[in-house]
């Protein structure tokens, strides 16, 4: 079947192709990128710095079978078909199987069912009064901290306390931007894009894009190298069994690894939202010409000024927002690390949906409090199964998908929170130890 790319130019939109998945194998290039879905060949080549995801997911999946991440990112595949068709150059041949390199397609067919099990039941459909009454306890948990200060005055205990407050509302708008920007709230995806740009920038300061484009590759290949960005640690820390190996094989030592646990604490959770993140966001703003988002964000400076100068002062209101992020920054590092960093970390392997998302993912026993601090990302693996499902199903939903990774032995990791939180510690401990026996001694 060979022939079948002489039987179509590419990227003109004539389907008229037959092709083998060695073929669309061949182009994974930068330069040059087909992909698969439901057995249609697709050239995105020109397409995919035009992706509202971004350029990167997209690409993530070029020469492979992107079925699965197709239904699992879009809930209105009827309206993306639009975009699809024009760049649709054939299909696979007759004789070649639905999935690609060595997936288990029995995996795939009892997936589906579940996701089309799921659907039947209404496990996509969102309540409306739970995302209102989330907003409101954010909204109420600002606005009480400002009248505390104003009412009562700037002293310490309470500055520290409004400083808590301020946190927490920052942490629970972060967690409410992530429902919109999954578009997992209202049924048309223009509302879910409004309502992500008001959350992530009137109520943090953030850029909705950047947050887009950095975090759907996270669920695209999760743990992965060169892929997932949430494991690119700048050299900062070596993590998971492979990365820390071929570190210390080749020599690298930009840091003491074996001593990366205990930096860990001063690095990680203080760092990473009031120093990386805020310099990344304000730099991917301005250089994108991203003039919309950042004017979202200034929105949340101007209003936040407004409210605490009167107050504090100018440098004390500075000091004050930096002090919130440094809290917000410990409980956003801890939450999300402990569903994915103790978990398999490694190049790309090319396993199916299911497996790829339980390989990277573990879940954290459900409480009302765990449920609440940590957005309900304890179901991380049900999240990342469903990213566009509502987060008050995850509960409805895990017990069939457990019962799926038990027929088909994949293992279901479920752990305390204080055994998610310290597992953090433990991995990077496990990593430096790899990268400095390897260091050392091969």
């Amino acid at each position: 079947m060979g022939g079948g790319g002489q039987l179509t130019e590419p990227g003109s939109g004539r389907a008229g192709g037959v092709y083998t998945w060695e073929e669309v194998q061949s182009h994974s290039s930068r330069n040059d990128q087909w992909l698969v879905i439901d057995r249609k060949v697709y050239n995105i080549t020109q397409w995919a710095k035009r992706h509202p995801g971004g350029f990167r997911v997209i690409s993530h999946y070029a020469g492979e079978d992107a079925t699965e991440a197709f239904a699992a990112f879009h809930p209105n595949p009827a309206f993306v078909q639009k975009f699809l068709k024009p760049l649709q150059i054939g299909e696979l041949a007759a004789s070649e199987p639905s999935q690609d390199r060595n997936k288990n397609a029995a995996i795939i067919q009892d997936f589906h069912a579940l996701r089309a099990q799921a659907e039947s039941e209404g496990l996509f459909r969102a309540r409306p009064l739970f995302f209102c009454l989330h907003l409101c306890h954010i909204v109420l948990l600002e606005a009480l901290a400002w009248l505390m200060i104003w009412h009562w005055g700037t002293n310490w205990m309470l500055t520290l306390l409004c400083s808590v407050m301020l946190a927490t509302a920052q942490s629970q708008a972060g967690w409410l931007q992530h429902d919109f920007g999954h578009l997992s709230v209202f049924k048309k995806s223009r509302w879910n894009h409004l309502l992500h740009k008001f959350a992530i920038g009137h109520l943090k300061g953030a850029s909705a894009n950047w947050w887009n484009h950095r975090h759907f590759q996270h669920h695209a290949k999760p743990n992965v190298f060169r892929k997932d960005p949430d494991v690119n640690m700048l050299s900062i820390f070596v993590v998971g069994a492979t990365q820390p190996v071929e570190y210390g094989i080749k020599k690298i030592k930009h840091m003491p690894y074996h001593r990366q646990h205990q930096y860990f604490f001063l690095v990680g959770p203080p760092l990473l939202i009031p120093v990386f993140f805020h310099i990344q966001i304000m730099h991917t703003m301005i250089s994108r010409h991203d003039w919309v988002d950042l004017v979202w964000s200034m929105s949340y400076y101007l209003r936040y000024f407004c409210c605490y100068i009167p107050l504090y002062g100018l440098l004390g209101s500075v000091a004050l927002i930096s002090f919130v992020r440094f809290l917000e920054s410990h409980w956003f590092v801890w939450v999300t690390q402990m569903n994915h960093l103790p978990m398999d970390i490694d190049h790309e392997k090319h396993q199916d949906w299911l497996t790829m998302q339980l390989r990277a993912t573990c879940n954290i026993e459900q409480s009302f409090f765990n449920d609440w601090f940590s957005g309900h990302l304890n179901f991380q693996i049900e999240h990342h199964l469903f990213p566009t499902m509502p987060r008050h199903n995850y509960h409805l939903v895990a017990p069939h998908v457990r019962a799926l990774c038990e027929k088909h032995g994949i293992p279901y990791q479920m752990k305390t929170m204080w055994q998610g939180l310290t597992d953090i510690v433990r991995s990077l401990k496990n990593s430096g130890d790899l990268w400095l026996d390897a260091y050392l001694h091969k």
